[in-house]
């Protein structure tokens, strides 16, 4: 069995809960590396999580025996003269598996978008806290909305311009098409592109707009003041600046180094610049970690870190005083518990919390 196959098919087992510990372990290592199946067994995983709401509910177990079944069939109907050995028989049967799992998760996807549950006719797709949901928009551009976010757009793009307003994070990879400019509004900022990969953050009640720009180019400007010049970024470069109540202005800042063979379209100072690491990958980013199931942060605040944590888990956290608000960490979550999180946190920097249902209560030692 080749790799693609054998993938597929040990995502299968290890969806339907019939994965052994070395099956699981062989799925991690064919994984690794591989960011493309990565963002397919996530999203694999999303879908199949939900399959148990909404009407028409879906049991796993069911789904799983009806998918093992509707493999045998297959696999005999191919070939009926043939004779194949067990294990090569075996294989075949999970790779129809496989293959049935992936359509049936396609059409549930389908299905639930034409019930409303992505709200793709009301132009409007959101996340919950504690998920993420990945989308393809009218134009086949595809966004990755984080945890407690929303996009809302026109439905069918029919205009001049492919707009929609963000409230939250969302990564965009954005098709190009000649004369149909992208432009995301967040925080009563422009981001305007024809043609790129590139992260948006800008909750509700947050004091900046942040764009991480993986690839392409972007232009950034003040919603409503054409006047505005306008800010260029370049690929591995992120951009923070204030909610637009005030203008974009080239002040307190030091002098920007440029990437080799680019500009910075002449201005030689910019706000709040920053450039990636070009060594890492887009899953080791901070600013991306979160599409690959990964809270990362450095040097947060108490305060900077709670609402993350709150959307990740869907819980509610409360100081008790001020004084545990200015505790700073560094760090990453990926499959850790939420009690395991706040005593991973304790541990760095010490700190008194209690969990009752959602609600974590957190306080200085004293």
């Amino acid at each position: 069995m080749n790799k693609p196959e054998k993938v597929w098919m040990l995502m299968a087992r290890q969806l339907s809960g019939e994965a052994t510990e070395q099956e699981k372990a062989d799925l991690a290592k064919l994984l690794e590396g591989d960011i493309a199946s990565q963002r397919q067994f996530i999203l694999l995983q999303q879908l199949w999580n939900n399959t148990g709401s909404g009407e028409g509910k879906y049991e796993p177990a069911k789904i799983s025996r009806i998918l093992q079944l509707s493999a045998v069939e297959e696999a005999l109907i191919e070939e009926p003269e043939t004779r194949v050995a067990p294990t090569r028989k075996r294989d075949k049967i999970y790779r129809w598996a496989a293959i049935c799992l992936l359509v049936f998760l396609i059409g549930w996807g389908i299905r639930m978008w034409q019930q409303g549950g992505l709200n793709s006719e009301a132009g409007q797709v959101v996340a919950n806290k504690g998920t993420q949901t990945r989308t393809i928009l009218p134009d086949g551009s595809t966004v990755w909305l984080n945890a407690g976010s929303r996009i809302e757009y026109e439905p069918g793009f029919t205009a001049k311009s492919r707009e929609v307003t963000l409230y939250g994070e969302a990564f965009f990879n954005i098709i190009k098409q000649s004369g149909r400019p992208f432009i995301v509004h967040a925080g009563g900022i422009d981001i305007k592109v024809l043609g790129t990969s590139f992260n948006v953050k800008s909750y509700p009640g947050d004091k900046t707009v942040e764009t991480t720009l993986i690839k392409g180019l972007v232009q950034i400007t003040k919603s409503g003041d054409p006047k505005q010049e306008p800010i260029f970024l370049h690929p591995l470069q992120k951009i923070v600046l204030p909610v637009a109540n005030s203008e974009i202005q080239n002040t307190h800042t030091a002098p920007v180094s440029k990437l080799p063979g680019s500009q910075v379209s002449g201005l030689d100072l910019l706000p709040a610049i920053s450039f990636l690491d070009s060594t890492k990958t887009e899953a080791e980013y901070p600013e991306t970690a979160w599409m690959y199931n990964r809270l990362s942060f450095r040097g947060d605040s108490f305060e900077t870190l709670a609402p993350k944590l709150e959307r990740w888990y869907n819980i509610s956290i409360h100081f008790e005083d001020d004084k545990v608000k200015q505790l700073t960490f560094n760090g990453s979550i990926e499959n850790e518990t939420i009690e395991q999180t706040f005593q991973a946190l304790k541990e760095a920097v010490p700190f008194n919390f209690k969990i009752t249902n959602n609600e974590v209560f957190i306080s200085a030692i004293k």
